[in-house]
């Protein structure tokens, strides 16, 4: 999984990327599905100071997006509160995805086990 990380109004450092690599990163345990996330970290510099945005997209095949969003007064603690918002789309996904292939291999069972020529 790519990770990308965007900073507006604020630095990145060192420890805030390895931070975020490891918290995005854990994802991956739940769908191996991901291609890329998309992390944007802001600060809010006009109306409210001390306010920060943790913004995470996540791109799925087929064109699928999962999109989550936190505010916070620390960064690490929005960056923190996005992780089981995107952990609970994933599953949910991962679920609705099982559940398709189960009505298709009902589907598909039910049409070859139907032989109108058998005489039971």
């Amino acid at each position: 999984m790519k990770i990308i990380i965007k900073g507006t109004n604020l630095e990145q450092t060192e420890a805030l990327k390895s931070y975020v690599n490891e918290k995005i990163g854990n994802l991956e345990r739940y769908s191996e599905e991901i291609l890329e996330a998309r992390v944007e970290l802001e600060t809010s510099a006009h109306h409210q100071k001390g306010f920060f945005r943790c913004e995470v997209n996540l791109d799925l095949p087929h064109s699928q997006v999962l999109r989550a969003e936190s505010t916070g007064a620390d960064l690490y603690a929005s960056i923190d509160l996005v992780v089981p918002k995107l952990r609970e789309q994933l599953e949910r996904h991962k679920g609705r995805a099982h559940g398709q292939d189960r009505r298709l291999r009902r589907y598909m069972k039910s049409m070859f086990a139907w032989r109108p020529w058998r005489k039971d």
